[in-house]
């Protein structure tokens, strides 16, 4: 039995964040209705956001009974931090996501209401060497564990962390934060990317995360609604045999 996979109580079928970073609603939307029933969860990020409708395609997926991730990497001066925070009260929206030091974190957290925060530590097209070409003189891992440690002293929800951290936060905090880890890539893929530390879907969650972020891999699939099925069965797979063990 793998004791680091998430002993969290999460439906197996919400553990899979797919990622709609697409260029207009519409595509958005033609994509979760293509994926219909196999997908439950849904992240909305920074281009959809600029591509207008941003608000009402939440809704929109609300009333499918979908869950939203607005991945926003709220980055700014506290109070404005604070004040963007409160603008999402009321949407049923599960998550989101702030960047920066202790006080934006603090403002983001107090302000949080219905929404679950989780802290940005290192974002996955990032390296070693992209770190200290940012001034950052250590390498990822420990990086990670710092903003992790900081985060749950803040009171956030979670942290978003390459799976290659998962273990270590496990290790170090235990089941305290929820971790959401995105730059997964199934096996089988080999198409080059942006994403530097990513991870498949059986190691990310055998490191320990509660969820995943899986994007460009089903997006751009030749069947997407199958190739979210294949992640789904991989995902049931490890938490019933988690189970009978």
């Amino acid at each position: 039995m793998d004791r680091s996979l998430s002993a969290k109580q999460i439906p197996n079928r919400e553990r899979l964040i797919v990622a709609l970073d697409l260029p207009s609603v519409a595509e958005a939307k033609a994509l979760v209705e293509r994926l219909g029933e196999t997908v439950v969860f849904y992240k909305l990020g920074l281009q959809l956001f600029m591509a207008g409708g941003y608000f009402e395609l939440i809704e929109w997926l609300r009333a499918r009974g979908k869950k939203v991730f607005a991945d926003l990497k709220f980055f700014d001066v506290p109070e404005t931090v604070r004040a963007a925070i409160m603008q999402l009260h009321g949407r049923g929206i599960t998550f989101t996501t702030v960047h920066g030091n202790d006080a934006i974190l603090k403002a983001a957290v107090a302000e949080k209401g219905d929404v679950q925060i989780l802290a940005v530590t290192v974002l996955t097209s990032l390296d070693r060497g992209d770190l200290e070409s940012l001034g950052f003189q250590c390498d990822p891992q420990q990086l990670v564990l710092s903003r992790a440690r900081k985060a749950l002293e803040l009171g956030c929800d979670g942290v978003v962390s390459s799976g290659l951290e998962a273990q270590t936060l496990r290790d170090e905090l235990g089941g305290h934060l929820l971790v959401v880890t995105p730059g997964i890539r199934p096996v089988e893929n080999s198409v080059e990317d942006d994403q530097k530390r990513i991870m498949t879907v059986k190691d990310a969650f055998s490191s320990g995360a509660d969820y995943i972020v899986v994007g460009r891999p089903i997006r751009n699939a030749r069947d997407p609604k199958a190739q979210a099925e294949a992640v789904q069965a991989e995902i049931a797979a490890l938490f019933e045999s988690h189970q009978l063990g």
